[in-house]
């Protein structure tokens, strides 16, 4: 497991639609590992292989702490319903965030690291790492889709006593 190198806005991989994945290998595992491990490092909540320079439909996903990491290769929609709009950001484009609206609930299937069939429902934060990265596998990026974009506010500074 390795840190990759993520990146950044306006390299070419990020404009491409990735290639469906065939071979679910150690060179597979490898990917999705250092994937998780790189999202982690840079405090992601989803990252796309496109994002560390590989042109395949792989992503994962922690959104949150009932399903922990998610890895999805060849990702499909399958149903979406409802609508959130709020502020999106992107380890590929630092500095930026935008207002998107996105679905509010959305069923996404797809493959595990071995081949095996798996299907996720996601809300809120879910789904929308689901979209973003998804969007990624398709040369998509949020600043594409955002009603407004700003530079991304930095957190306030916690006050004496406040963990």
């Amino acid at each position: 497991m390795a840190i990759r190198l993520i990146v950044k806005h306006p390299d070419d991989v990020l404009r491409e639609r990735a290639q469906e994945v065939t071979k679910f290998n150690a060179n597979l595992h490898k990917l999705l590992d250092d994937m998780a491990d790189t999202m982690y490092d840079a405090d992601g909540v989803g990252l796309a292989a496109p994002q560390v320079g590989v042109s395949k439909r792989v992503i994962v996903v922690d959104a949150d702490e009932e399903h922990g990491l998610i890895e999805l290769v060849n990702p499909e929609v399958v149903s979406s319903e409802g609508e959130q709009f709020g502020p999106e950001g992107c380890l590929s484009i630092p500095g930026l965030q935008g207002d998107v609206r996105r679905p509010l609930k959305v069923k996404v299937k797809g493959q595990d690291r071995n081949g095996n069939p798996v299907e996720f429902e996601g809300t809120e934060l879910l789904a929308r790492a689901f979209l973003h990265e998804i969007d990624h596998l398709n040369g998509v990026l949020f600043i594409d889709l955002a009603e407004s974009i700003y530079e991304r506010r930095a957190p306030e500074p916690a006050e004496e006593g406040e963990a």
